[in-house]
Order: structure tokens, then C-alpha cells, then sequence
């Protein structure tokens, strides 16, 4: 079997390591040995630890990931690693480890130097012809002007022909939730190579994970189209989402139901990704990639008077929509001050045990800055990252609470019993992100409930 690294266990490269080891050919043996390499630093043990005991590192509502990472123990082509001594004699590497953006720095500057060790980890280990495939988000030219020529220099160095340097770059659309595992191999992929011989290289080993006969590979011919089309992706993304914000404020001066104005508009086949109102935008990527592009042409392209101003007015824009459902609360409430409120939802996304960048850890801190209590529930989670605050796994009565905010769309929020829940209780309802059904708000109103939802006057 051909020897496979994942460089990096986070919520994508633990995924696909798992998908690469469930390759099978048509007899059904492995296609690959898969090692998952992380650092030997108390989170990278901690992925380590859970992959060699056979558990998925994160908890996922996706049970097929599991039995994944079980098979893989099972049959013996799956196991982790924080020796890099792994990469010696791998065919591919798979570059799954975070690069982070300074939102600080002005400009926002992109924080290379994790993506720059653990390439220079490769460049001082692996062998000549080792594909590494970069699946990490990047600013468009980092493939190019930067990890090929640090691969180059440790070949170099290592007196090694730098011809054997095969670079490629294919995106991950990794969706973590149900179908965590199938977003990588029941899906379309993009990939570009540096040579021919990389992207041919990529081609095959793409073709032995994913499901190519119903989803077709789509190769670029530069690098650089491939890191710019997952930018692109998940900007107009993240202008949809900005886009929907300011006609929600609309319809919730004016009367209108604009979630009903959205179904609408989707009847037309040509609009029907048009986003509804939310909460606000969290997890690891809608938050930054909008502001790559604009760091790689100045980075890597020298373009210092380049600009993106919608990506970057997409990003402020979600980032403030938390603020929102505080003022809606403000104005049903008179003041924030001395008020309990109820935080449903700590996580980014429904159904995703996942915390990263979520807009309820800046709904806990505006709010409280206000003088609100605020306390948080989550099925999935015990804590908000980045603010330590605890979060409540079991769901408490609303008695003694002046609001109860639905902040994520949980599946055990919508299949909450208004009327058992309440008890007495009678609490400010408000939806901050479409989680309520309308059946659901018509029984927190006959009970006495006043409703309010983000995108809605007419409640």
C-alpha cells in the first residue's frame, strides 16, 4: 500500500484521514497506509490519543466518521502520529494545518508562520516524487511564491534534485455536521498542480478517495485559480449573507416577513441560494477568506493598491450582525441592564460541536457590556472558546429568565415543545436565526409568550 500523512488533525485533516483510509479497490483492500501527523503539544496528543483508540478526535452528529476511524483501527491502515519522522517515506502529504489571519494588523495580515514550519517540516524529510497536496485555505500565491520554493530550498540544502518537487494545491469543502464525511467523498473537487507531473499525481490519488463518477474532478491549469476559486466560493458566501443582513433590518422596521420575501424570490431557479436572515457568521472560514485575496495580491503579487472593499465590507458586516438581536432585545426590553437572559446556541453552525469565531461568544460580550446576565446552552459543547465561558449541555427551565434568545438551529431546538418546556415560565421568545417553526411560535404566543425573530415585523 502506498503511504498517505495527514500534517494536521483538526476538524478537516482528522476527516480526511478517515476518508483516505476508507479508500477501497474493487476487492475491497485499503488503497493506502494513512498516518495522521499532529504536534506533540496537548491538543495534538489529544487528536492522536482518540485516533488510536479508534474514536473521531471531534464530537460529530456524523456517525459514519466514527465508524470510519473504527475500520481504519480494525483493519490496521490507519493510525496517528506525532513523530515526523513519518513523512520519510510517504507517497502524498496532505496539508491540513491552519493558517490564521492578524484582523488586528492594518492592513489584516495573514499569520504564516504555523503553514511555514509545517512545510519546512516537509522540506527536511520528505523524499523526492512525495506529492504534497495542500488542502489549507491560502492567500492565491502562496502554492507558488512561497511552499514550492521552501520545498525547493530544503531539497537544495538536502542536495536532493529539486525536480522532484511535486506541489499541488485541491481545496477542501469539508461541511461538518450529518454528512461531515461525505463533503469530501461525495463531492466536487478543484485541484491544480505546480507541474504536470504534480497535477497527474493529484488526479490519481484524488480519483482513488472521492466519488468521481457522480462528482467530477475539475482541474485548473495554475495553482493560483485553484486557491482563488476557494476564495471566491466562500466570499460570495459571505456577501450573500452580509447582503440579506441590511434587508432584514428593513423588514423588521417596516412590518414585513423578509423570510417570506426569500421563499419567494427562490422560486426563481436563478436565485435560489439567496441566504435567509441570521445571527451572525462564525467557524473558521466565512470570517477570514474574504480577506486573503486581498493579502495574497499584496503579499505575493506586489499589488500594494489593490483592494477588495466587498469582501472586506462582507466581513465587518457579519461580524457586527450579533448586534442585531441585542438591539431587537434592547427595544422589547427597554434596557439590557439587569436583564437574565437565555442564550440558545453556542456553536457556529447547527448540529457542529465547533465554537471557532462563533457570533455568540460577541453576543455574550456586547450584551453583557450592557449590564445583561447572559448564560448559555448547547447540546454539543461545555464551553465558548476564546472567552472560557462555560456552557450548560443540559437544557434549563426558562423560570427566572427575562428573554430566551434561539440562536443555532439545533436539532433538539426544533424539537422543542413550546408549552412542556415553558412550565410558568413566561419569557421574551426571540429567533435570532430562523430556528423556530411556525408552529413552534404560535405556540410560545398562545402561551402567552411575546415572539419576536431577526427579519421579522410582523411578530
Amino acid at each position: 500500500m502506498r503511504k498517505v500523512c495527514i500534517q494536521g488533525l483538526g476538524y478537516v485533516g482528522a476527516a480526511m484521514a478517515a476518508a483516505v483510509a476508507e479508500a477501497r479497490d474493487q476487492n475491497g483492500n485499503p488503497f493506502f497506509e494513512v498516518v495522521g501527523v499532529d504536534l506533540p503539544n496537548s491538543s495534538g496528543s489529544a487528536r492522536i490519543d482518540a485516533i488510536n483508540n479508534g474514536r473521531f478526535p471531534f464530537e460529530t452528529g456524523d456517525s459514519a466518521l466514527g465508524n470510519a476511524i473504527g475500520r481504519g483501527r480494525e483493519t490496521g491502515n490507519l493510525r496517528a502520529s506525532a513523530d515526523a519522522g513519518e513523512y520519510e517515506d510517504c507517497d502524498v502529504v496532505v496539508v491540513d494545518v491552519p493558517l490564521d489571519v492578524d484582523f488586528d494588523a492594518v492592513p489584516p495580515a495573514a499569520r504564516f508562520d504555523e503553514y511555514l514550519a509545517a512545510i519546512r517540516t516537509l522540506a527536511n524529510r520528505i523524499r523526492a516524487g512525495t506529492l504534497v497536496l495542500v488542502e489549507t485555505t491560502v492567500p492565491p500565491g502562496t502554492t507558488e511564491k512561497l511552499t514550492l520554493p521552501e520545498l525547493t530550498k530544503g531539497f537544495t540544502a538536502r542536495r536532493l534534485d529539486p525536480e522532484g518537487v511535486l506541489v499541488a494545491h485541491s481545496y477542501e469543502r469539508v461541511m461538518p455536521g450529518r454528512d461531515y464525511l461525505a463533503s469530501i467523498t461525495n463531492y466536487w473537487r478543484v485541484y491544480a498542480g505546480a507541474t504536470e507531473e504534480s497535477a497527474q499525481a493529484c488526479e490519481e490519488f484524488l480519483k482513488c478517495i472521492i466519488n468521481t463518477k457522480k462528482y467530477p474532478l475539475t482541474r485548473l491549469m495554475r495553482v493560483v485559480e485553484s486557491e482563488v476559486a476557494k476564495l471566491m466560493e466562500n466570499s460570495f458566501r459571505a456577501l450573500n449573507i452580509a447582503f440579506i443582513d441590511e434587508w432584514a433590518r428593513f423588514a423588521e422596521c417596516t412590518g414585513m416577513d423578509i423570510t417570506a420575501v426569500v421563499r419567494a424570490i427562490r422560486m426563481r431557479p436563478t436565485h435560489q441560494n439567496i441566504m435567509r436572515p441570521g445571527f451572525g457568521v462564525g467557524g473558521y472560514c466565512l470570517t477570514k477568506d474574504p480577506l486573503l485575496a486581498g493579502i495574497g495580491a499584496r503579499d505575493f503579487f506586489g499589488l500594494l493598491d489593490f483592494s477588495f472593499p466587498f469582501c472586506e465590507a462582507a466581513v465587518r458586516t457579519n461580524h457586527l450582525m450579533p448586534r442585531a438581536t441585542i438591539a431587537m432585545l434592547r427595544s422589547a426590553m427597554s434596557e439590557l441592564a439587569n436583564k437574565h437572559v437565555l442564550l440558545l446556541g453556542a456553536t457556529y453552525r447547527e448540529d457542529v460541536a465547533d465554537t471557532r469565531f462563533s457570533p455568540s461568544k460577541d453576543f455574550v460580550l456586547w450584551a453583557e457590556a450592557e449590564g445583561a446576565s447572559i448564560d448559555v446552552h448547547d447540546p454539543l459543547v461545555s464551553e465558548l472558546e476564546g472567552i472560557g465561558r462555560p456552557v450548560m449541555r443540559d437544557l434549563p427551565r426558562p423560570s427566572g429568565y427575562d428573554a430566551a434568545v434561539f440562536a443555532v438551529a439545533h436539532e433538539s431546538y426544533r424539537k422543542l415543545q413550546p408549552q412542556e418546556w415553558l412550565g410558568t415560565a413566561r419569557p421574551l421568545i426571540l429567533d435570532a436565526n430562523s430556528v423556530l417553526s411556525p408552529e413552534q411560535i404560535a405556540l410560545f404566543q398562545n402561551a402567552g409568550c411575546r415572539v419576536k425573530a431577526v427579519g421579522r415585523g410582523d411578530l
